[in-house]
């Protein structure tokens, strides 16, 4: 973590969402969630990365990521994954199966947040295989 210095700062182990991904992540949210929309910048080791899963909602909703440091990945259920690099915006729709995570030998942060909607939850899935992650190139 040495090497690693984000934009927005790492800020703490992920502990309290430890179980939906595969290696460290750490959050530093960026706003009060009793104040206004919760913003995070979420870092992630290399090789880490979340299990697959869904935001719900009626209307609206979904995530919007903005990568700022290093490489990763995102990919949606039933796509081939895409690259993330800083300045890669990913707009996440709602009821949309997805992962997201570090490259094997890179570091990677994004700000993440959820879109505004109605009957907004999310729904953690199964993890992203070893065999599905390796095959990455």
């Amino acid at each position: 973590m040495a090497d690693f210095n984000p934009l927005f700062g790492i800020g703490e182990a992920n502990e309290a969402y430890a179980q939906y991904f595969v290696g460290e992540s750490f959050l530093n949210p960026l706003t009060d969630p009793a104040q206004t929309q919760f913003i995070a910048n979420v870092s992630f080791e290399p090789g880490c990365r979340n299990n697959w899963h869904i935001h719900h909602a009626q209307t609206g909703g979904g995530q919007i990521l903005l990568v700022t440091d290093g490489r990763g990945w995102y990919q949606e259920w039933g796509e081939e994954a895409r690259e993330l690099v800083p300045g890669t915006v990913v707009y996440i729709p709602a009821n949309v199966k997805h992962w997201h995570g570090a490259a094997k030998d890179s570091w990677m942060a994004h700000v993440a947040f959820e879109a505004p909607g109605t009957g907004c939850s999310n729904e953690w899935c199964e993890p992203v295989t070893d065999e599905e992650y390796i095959a990455l190139p």
